[in-house]
């Protein structure tokens, strides 16, 4: 079964192109903005990551981490940041580090986008035992 990616940026080429990127592997969802991205997680929609901006209008990326960090249901989900902003790394400090598994700058190498998210899917996979 393919995992679940939702991606939430305001720019649509940059929605386009994940989805382009993804969609062989993964079942990607888009979203607009933060406030889009709570109404799908609020019809019972859990996915396995969440990449988001974090300048966008409605609720933002900031809000958005924050509502996922702070909530039982959702706090255990994956969360990356595809950002141009430039002061991230201070930005964070106030945050749960260990929700937000990686922070990649505006403009990306699709290759290395790609492989990290590989890499934070099965880091989130753990094995059953019989």
């Amino acid at each position: 079964m393919k995992k679940t990616v939702l991606i939430i940026d305001d720019s649509l080429p940059i929605r386009y192109l994940l989805e382009v990127m993804l969609n062989r592997t993964y079942n990607v969802v888009s979203a607009c903005d933060g406030l889009a991205a709570m109404a799908w997680l609020k019809n019972g929609n859990i996915p396995d990551l969440v990449i988001t901006d974090l300048q966008m209008p409605n609720i933002n990326g900031w809000e958005l981490i924050e509502f996922m960090t702070e909530s039982n249901l959702y706090q255990h989900i994956p969360l990356m940041v595809l950002s141009g902003v430039h002061d991230t790394k201070e930005s964070f400090a106030n945050i749960r580090p260990g929700n937000i598994k990686t922070i990649i700058k505006k403009p990306f190498d699709p290759v290395i986008l790609l492989d990290t998210i590989d890499h934070v899917l099965k880091a989130q996979h753990v094995p059953a035992f019989s």
